[in-house]
C-alpha cells in the first residue's frame, strides 16, 4: 500500500464522519419535525375546526415525504462521496444501508406525496345551464 493510498484515506474519513453526523442531525430534525406535527394534530382533533385538520394533515405528509428523501438521500451521498475518496468498504456499507431505507421509504414517500395533492372542492349542482320544462304546460323559458 502506497503512501498516498493510505493518505487518501485518512483524509476521506472525517469528510464521511462528517457527512454521517450531518445525515443522523437530517433524520432527528425530520423526526422532531413529525413529532411535533402529530401532537399538534392531537390537539386538533379535539376541536371542531376541520379546515385546520386537513392543513395539518398536508402539514404532515409533506413532513413525511422530507423525512423518506433525508432518509434514503444520505446514504447514498455518503457512498458516492466514499466511492471518491477510494473508501471502498465504507461505500459499499452505505450503498446496502441505502436499500434496505429504501424499501421501505418508497411507498411511505409515495403514499405521503398523494397526501399532498388537494382533495378536490365539493362542487355543488348549479341551476340548469338550459331551459327545463315544467309539469303542466307552462314554460318560462325565454324566446317561447
Amino acid at each position: 500500500m502506497t503512501s498516498e493510498a493510505v493518505g487518501t484515506g485518512r483524509r476521506g474519513g472525517p469528510i464521511v464522519g462528517f457527512l454521517v453526523l450531518v445525515w443522523v442531525c437530517g433524520l432527528i430534525a425530520a423526526a422532531v419535525w413529525l413529532m411535533g406535527i402529530s401532537l399538534e394534530q392531537w390537539s386538533v382533533s379535539y376541536d371542531d375546526q376541520p379546515n385546520e385538520l386537513e392543513n395539518i394533515k398536508r402539514r404532515a405528509s409533506l413532513a413525511l415525504l422530507i423525512a423518506a428523501l433525508v432518509a434514503t438521500a444520505g446514504p447514498a451521498l455518503i457512498a458516492l462521496v466514499a466511492y471518491h475518496l477510494r473508501l471502498v468498504r465504507t461505500a459499499v456499507v452505505f450503498l446496502v444501508l441505502t436499500v434496505v431505507i429504501a424499501v421501505p421509504a418508497v411507498p411511505l414517500a409515495a403514499s405521503a406525496g398523494r397526501g399532498l395533492d388537494p382533495a378536490p372542492a365539493a362542487t355543488t349542482p348549479g341551476p340548469p345551464g338550459h331551459c327545463v320544462e315544467h309539469s303542466g304546460g307552462d314554460t318560462r323559458c325565454p324566446g317561447g
